[in-house]
């Protein structure tokens, strides 16, 4: 520090104090001065840019154009430095390098050292004044939120909130943001827009530095405890990826994940992408959208609606009502012409059933007259029928006589031919005897009349031999 200090110092000492001021400085024999502070900014410029050029590497975070310049910062591990470049050269370089690098990519630059001395309107400045850049390839913080987003996809984490079950019309919603932040005007905006009048439940909490994240878990646990919080929305305003890089933090997006009301996620600008908007139910681009996500119902549309249903049910009752009055009107103007009609259709009802009666009685009588006659005729037939059948029983009691003596005389038929069958040579045979006759057709019944015949003819059931007589035993 000392040897960068010598020759400013040495500069400066040529230096006198604005004539006609007379200053007074501190009373220390070690401290040069004092001189005026835009000679020595102008002293400690020079010695900045008379540094050596260098090039320098890390990832490029917080790139921010302005109309004239770019400034951005390259960070690692140990350190970070201010960078900026002329817009002009910027775009030169980068249609050399092939292509814009992107926040989070290593890169490498080549530059050195530069001071913005500022004036009494606008403050001073040290950056690294950039004058070629190349891209070196993904850097380690884009790395890591790919690792943690397949591992989350990996784990099934990036689907539960997204099946949570979100109210259309929410009694009360929390919100999770900065408590000086845009985006807390912002949600109140679109809600009122929406026309919402339920509870909004404030969780406070940094969206910005290493202790953002922790704050952020806390304040989505507090509101996840208190009672009748149906939806809950995270918001931030625009940034860089190293300003929203805790939204990509582990703990909570797990927590995120696990969390039993939906989460609304509204971090950074349309094309910003935490690991958080992949975890949450709904992910946004501005916190008026994520009003707009939370209310899906438009109150004030639906009020208007529910207003105009109502007037027309109140129309369409009226109508109903006028309708039955004069409904009711006309049915109590004549209750006797209702009356006298219904009275002349029951008489003609009634005459019409006595002359009906009589006719059906004159038939009736008539067809009983009819059964009567033919009732007589057949009584008379019945009794010449009856006259003659007893004067032909006894004739009938002969016969029936001889019937019974002609049954008695075939049952002792029967008897006698049973007897007969049963001395039945042929069934004999065909129980297994034999007949034995000669050559003559005698029978032959003893083994003499066998032996004199020399030659019989033996006859079974099912046919006959013939034998010859060869000896005996």
């Amino acid at each position: 520090m000392a040897s960068i200090l010598a020759p400013i110092l040495q500069w400066v000492s040529t230096l006198s104090s604005p004539a006609g001021r007379a200053v007074t400085g501190i009373p220390d024999s070690t401290l040069a001065g004092p001189f005026p502070v835009g000679e020595y900014a102008a002293a400690l410029r020079l010695k900045l840019r008379s540094f050596a050029r260098v090039q320098v590497m890390g990832e490029l975070v917080n790139l921010r154009p302005s109309r004239a310049r770019v400034y951005f910062e390259l960070r690692d591990a140990s350190g970070a430095v201010p960078c900026s470049a002329w817009l002009k050269d910027w775009e030169a370089m980068l249609a050399r390098a092939g292509g814009a690098p992107r926040e989070g990519m290593q890169v490498v630059v080549a530059g050195g050292c530069d001071y913005y001395a500022g004036s009494s309107t606008s403050s001073p400045g040290f950056s690294f004044n950039v004058t070629d850049v190349r891209v070196a390839g993904e850097g380690d913080l884009l790395a890591r939120i790919e690792r943690l987003r397949r591992t989350l996809a990996a784990e099934g984490l990036l689907d539960p909130q997204k099946q949570l079950q979100r109210p259309l019309l929410p009694r009360t919603i929390g919100v999770v943001t900065a408590e000086t932040g845009k985006a807390r005007d912002d949600i109140q905006a679109g809600l009122s827009r929406r026309g919402w009048r339920g509870r909004l439940v404030w969780a406070f909490a940094a969206v910005q530095d290493r202790h953002a994240a922790p704050a952020i878990t806390r304040a989505l646990g507090d509101l996840a405890v208190v009672g009748g919080v149906e939806v809950v929305i995270v918001a931030r305003g625009g940034g860089s990826l190293a300003d929203l890089l805790c939204f990509c933090d582990e703990t909570l997006c797990r927590s995120v994940a696990l969390l039993p009301v939906p989460v609304i996620a509204s971090v950074g600008h349309h094309t910003d992408h935490t690991v958080l908007d992949d975890v949450a139910a709904v992910s946004c681009s501005t916190p008026t959208h994520a009003a707009e996500a939370a209310v899906p119902l438009h109150c004030g549309e639906a009020r208007g609606a529910l207003t105009r249903e109502t007037e027309r049910l109140a129309d369409h009752a009226r109508r109903a009502v006028l309708v039955r009055a004069r409904l009711l009107h006309r049915q109590a103007r004549a209750p006797a012409e209702h009356l006298a009609r219904e009275r002349g259709r029951l008489d003609q009802s009634l005459r019409e059933l006595r002359a009906s009666s009589r006719r059906r009685l004159s038939g009736e009588r008539t067809v009983a007259a009819r059964r009567l006659l033919v009732v007589t005729r057949k009584a008379e037939v019945a009794q010449r029928d009856m006259g003659r059948a007893r004067t032909r029983l006894p004739a009938f009691a002969s016969e029936l006589r001889r019937a019974g003596e002609l049954t008695d005389r075939a049952r002792s038929l029967d008897h006698l031919a049973l007897a007969l069958s049963a001395h039945d040579p042929r069934r004999a045979q065909e129980r297994g005897y034999a007949l034995v006759e000669d050559t003559h057709g005698e029978l032959v019944t003893s083994a003499a009349a066998g032996r004199a015949a020399g030659r019989v003819r033996i006859g079974f059931a099912d046919g006959t031999l013939d034998a010859t007589v060869e000896g005996e035993r």
